[in-house]
């Protein structure tokens, strides 16, 4: 029900049409019964109505402006008043036909013609009785038509039906002004009032809310039974949307109060927080605002970033996802989007860079000038992921830092050794307490630019724990066709990590995933031999510690000759991490005759270095030439490097059991149970008596026992001792070997082939045995490292015996 639509000039007067308009009483039974009885006119003026439709008996205010309209309302003013009033079809019409209108309107009397301040016409008019156009006479100055009466027709005033119906309609037409904010309670005297039921279908059909063609298929109904079931149906729809309407309101107003209430407060801790000297939140988040502004981000990532962004302007600052929402935007802010350093491609300066920081590993600088010769030509190659695999102390992770001097890049480095947490790789989700992003990203926030040199240390030393497998986690950092969308679970967006050059260390490749080992590009970082590490001590060392401990080049002198014997006397490893300890004692010597003014001498003789590191107590794992069969010299390769080993062969009497004793593995002890039984297989062509297997006790020692030793080299070693032994023929001097054995005599190729020819210069050992597949392995290596050494390259045990073993037996020898 509208409030527009009104039903007496007292009502019109309120709204100001007419202060001194008389007061038109309902319409009453008595006043039906008199229109009844009037007679329809034969032809009647018809009146177009745009948007309303006219009841039998409502009084509406019609305002007009069309000139066909006015027209007919002043000469029917003057005339009869009486005139046809009928809706449009469509209210879009300016100029209606009879093709316009509907065919069935109501005879309405002029009530009253008020001219408007605006120029238009405002006519009240109410409405009579309902007829049908029966024929158009003249459409113009205005339509007239010759029309029927459409009789009604009524319930008896018995009918019990019908009265309940119009009992509903009152009591829902009561509720209705009730609940609706824009009809005026006086609205509920009128309905009381009203008398006649046909009347009050009229009346309330005539101000309920509904589109035109509906009130006036309400209007066409004859039936007013009919008329006032389909009213109450409508009514009953009307309530319903209006008490949804009034519930939502009532919401609506609630969470305003509550909004207003909580910007009070807001204002208030502001100005709370500003007196006190700290930063409000409006402040923070336009902060984060301004810094948005600044950053490369695509999109995606801004896009996400507002909606993050307006996600805590809506936050409690109290409450403790507040605090955590800020620091994932920090992170945000802080990440370099799309920022990277510019690569220097200047391969001559690259070169010196890496050969003044590190002397030696010509194979891993021409890797990198290699990658750095291809970044410089396409300018947008993926960068690549090396792997540097070798002993400790050899500069792997010293590598990188050149690396990156050489490239102009940022330097990142984080250790892998013992982590067992996957989030610490991806992070952990934000909605944990404690939450934070993993190393990876952590990383690339510290360095400030997408695309550093990345090295990740001791990737061969992680470890599986209960929160997941972090060498799993790393399968997507290191992969260069995913890691373009690197995901981390508290940033919740993909980081493009393809322009990182990611640089892993690593001394053992046999605890590295073997999918993580195949994304990765392996360079071997091979030990250095003597003469390396004294001009890397020469170079390198001395001067760092000289620079340690306060001292320059003028206070400590060591020469060539006092570097090797510290190198041969007191080191043995791969690396140079001892040899850089012992060279820092030697300066600590100086420096505490310097700061006590006591006499020294400032070039280091060999005396000196007997005198401050000591009796050389690693000479004795130099080559032992001794005179007893069953001793030979054998080449290892270890984790810190390559190594010579010992083994010892003894016979005793027994039952021809074999035993084997210094903390072997199990390939070491299968090597030797296979050299045994190649023995007694070929005793006749070895010239051994094969009595001696059932009478003597066969033992089997690996010197240095605490010291686990494993590994399929040790073979043609063990063979060697074993033939030595029974047939008492020494093995020549100065010789080591290392290959695998089948039981049909053939020699295996072996591994680590360069780290037991260095083990072999630094225990002065002349000749060498290998496998003829491992000939290339030598020639791989520079000849500078081979100098004085001499190969033999074999394929059956029987040449190995033949080069090893001196041709006579030892004096004394046993006799078996």
């Amino acid at each position: 029900m509208t409030k527009s639509k009104l039903t007496t000039l007292d009502s019109l007067s309120l709204q100001g049409i007419n202060e001194d308009a008389e007061l038109i009483p309902l319409m009453t039974p008595e006043d039906e019964e008199e229109i009844d009885k009037e007679d329809l006119p034969e032809t009647l003026p018809i009146l177009p109505l745009r948007n309303t439709v006219l009841f039998p008996g409502v009084v509406i205010p019609i305002t007009a402006g069309r000139d066909k309209s006015i027209k007919l309302l002043n000469e029917a003013n003057n005339g009869n008043k009486t005139i046809g009033v009928v809706s449009q079809k469509e209210e879009d019409v300016e100029n209606p036909t009879s093709k316009d209108i509907n065919k069935v309107g109501v005879v309405a009397r002029i009530l009253r013609v008020l001219k408007m301040p605006d120029g238009n016409t405002t006519v009240i008019l109410q409405g009579k009785k309902r007829f049908k156009i029966d024929e158009i006479l003249e459409e113009d100055p205005y339509i007239r038509a010759r029309v029927l009466e459409v009789p009604e027709t009524r319930p008896s005033k018995e009918n019990q039906e019908f009265n309940t119906i119009i009992d509903s309609i009152k009591d829902l037409a009561l509720e209705i002004i009730k609940e609706s904010p824009n009809i005026p309670s006086e609205a509920s005297f009128a309905i009381k009032n009203i008398e006649s039921n046909s009347f009050l279908i009229n009346f309330v059909s005539s101000n309920l809310n509904l589109p035109v063609d509906e009130k006036q298929k309400i209007l066409e109904i004859d039936n007013i039974k009919d008329r006032a079931l389909a009213t109450l149906k409508y009514m009953n729809l009307e309530f319903q949307k209006l008490e949804l309407r009034n519930d939502i309101q009532n919401k609506v107003q609630h969470d305003m109060s509550q909004q207003q209430r909580e910007y009070f407060l807001h204002q208030q801790m502001k100005t709370i927080q500003e007196e006190l000297g700290g930063v409000s939140h409006e402040d923070e988040i336009e902060e984060m605002q301004a810094r948005s502004k600044d950053k490369k981000w695509d999109e995606k990532v801004k896009k996400h970033f507002d909606k993050e962004l307006s996600k805590m302007r809506r936050m409690n600052p109290q409450v403790a996802e507040y605090s955590i929402q800020r620091n994932y935007l920090d992170l945000f802010l802080d990440l370099p989007w799309n920022e990277f350093s510019k690569d220097k491609f200047d391969l001559k300066r690259a070169k010196k860079i890496l050969d003044r920081d590190h002397y030696g590993l010509d194979e891993v600088k021409k890797r990198i000038i290699e990658y750095l010769a291809v970044l410089k030509l396409r300018n947008d190659m993926k960068s690549p992921i090396l792997c540097l695999y070798g002993p400790p102390g050899v500069g792997k992770t010293s590598l990188g830092k050149s690396i990156a001097e050489a490239l102009g890049r940022e330097y990142v480095r984080i250790s892998l050794g013992g982590l067992r947490d996957e989030a610490e790789i991806r992070g952990h989700r934000k909605t944990y307490i404690g939450a934070m992003p993993g190393r990876i990203v952590q990383s690339l926030k510290k360095a400030g630019t997408s695309n550093p040199v990345f090295v990740l240390d001791e990737i061969d030393k992680l470890s599986v724990g209960n929160q997941g497998d972090p060498s799993s986690a790393l399968l997507e950092v290191l992969d260069p066709e995913q890691n373009s969308e690197f995901h981390d679970n508290f940033l919740e967006m993909g980081f493009d990590l393809s322009k990182v050059m990611f640089i892993a260390t690593s001394n053992s490749l046999n605890t590295i995933q073997p999918a993580l080992r195949d994304r990765m590009e392996i360079i071997n970082v091979t030990g250095y031999t003597i003469e390396e590490k004294v001009e890397i001590a020469k170079q390198h060392l001395l001067p760092k510690q000289l620079v340690e401990h306060g001292l320059d080049k003028s206070h400590l002198k060591i020469g060539k000759t006092q570097l090797e014997k510290i190198v041969e006397g007191y080191t043995r490893e791969s690396g140079v991490r001892g040899l850089e300890k012992q060279i820092a004692k030697m300066v600590r010597y100086a420096a505490k005759n310097i700061a006590m003014d006591e006499p020294y001498n400032v070039k280091v003789s060999s005396d000196d270095v007997v005198e401050v590191l000591g009796i050389p107590r690693l000479e004795r794992d130099k080559y032992e030439n001794n005179e007893v069969a069953g001793v030979v010299t054998g080449l290892a390769w270890t984790s810190v490097g390559g190594d010579i080993l010992f083994i010892e062969s003894i016979l005793s009497k027994g039952k021809g059991s074999l035993s084997i004793t210094g903390n072997l593995g199990k390939v070491m002890k299968e090597s030797a149970t296979i050299a045994m039984e190649y023995i007694k297989a070929n005793s006749d062509i070895l010239g051994i008596n094969p009595d001696i297997f059932s009478n003597y006790n066969v033992h089997i020692h690996v010197p240095e026992g605490a010291t686990p030793k494993d590994g399929p080299s040790a073979g043609i070693t063990m063979l060697t001792s074993l033939v030595s032994l029974f047939t008492q023929r020494k093995v020549k001097k100065s010789i080591a070997m290392t290959g695998e054995i089948t039981l049909r005599g053939k020699v295996l190729p072996v591994g680590g082939i360069k780290e037991k020819i260095l083990a072999a210069k630094r225990a002065h050992i002349k000749e060498i045995l290998l496998c003829e597949d491992n000939r290339r392995d030598i020639e791989e290596i520079k000849p500078e490292y081979l100098k004085g050494l001499k190969f033999h390259y074999v394929k059956e045990m029987s040449e190995v015996l033949e080069l090893a073993l001196t041709k006579s037996k030892v004096k004394n020898a046993k006799k078996l």
